[in-house]
């Protein structure tokens, strides 16, 4: 994608998610035990039912993806077929390329517009940093000299 973003000379942004794997919903019930100083003398073999995905849970990654998938297909974007974590919306002469990374989404498009509009939709759904210009992803150091 970073050698696309050259050759064409695209924007390349980059969000980070906030609170990534809270925004996951699960779809089946679980239960935790109480947090070791937060239970009553009277109800210590009591659970809380979760709600919500949490850090830690084995099926964490998954629902914060597909709530991800859900989101992001509702705007017209559609899934790469051979690699899922990537998407492409295309309109009219206008594309903008989704890369989702755990909680990291990187953006490329040919159109400053479409890709704050984009960004916008991403904020509304989201707990969202831009983090602008993409410099820094997966331990690589990116510098660009447009000129």
């Amino acid at each position: 994608m970073m050698a696309l973003v050259v050759h064409f000379e695209l924007e390349f942004h980059q969000m980070d998610m906030k609170t990534t794997f809270l925004n996951g919903n699960l779809d089946k019930e679980d239960y935790m035990v109480q947090f070791e100083g937060f239970q009553e003398s009277s109800s210590e073999n009591l659970v809380c039912r979760l709600k919500k995905s949490l850090y830690g849970l084995k099926q964490a990654y998954r629902q914060w993806y597909l709530k991800f998938d859900e989101i992001v297909t509702s705007m017209g974007s559609e899934e790469n077929k051979v690699d899922k974590c990537i998407y492409l919306k295309i309109s009219d002469s206008k594309f903008i390329f989704l890369m989702l990374y755990v909680d990291d989404i990187l953006l490329s498009s040919n159109d400053v517009g479409l890709l704050h509009e984009t960004k916008k939709l991403l904020s509304k759904n989201f707990n969202m940093k831009d983090l602008g210009d993409a410099s820094f992803v997966l331990g690589i150091k990116i510098c660009r000299d447009k000129s």
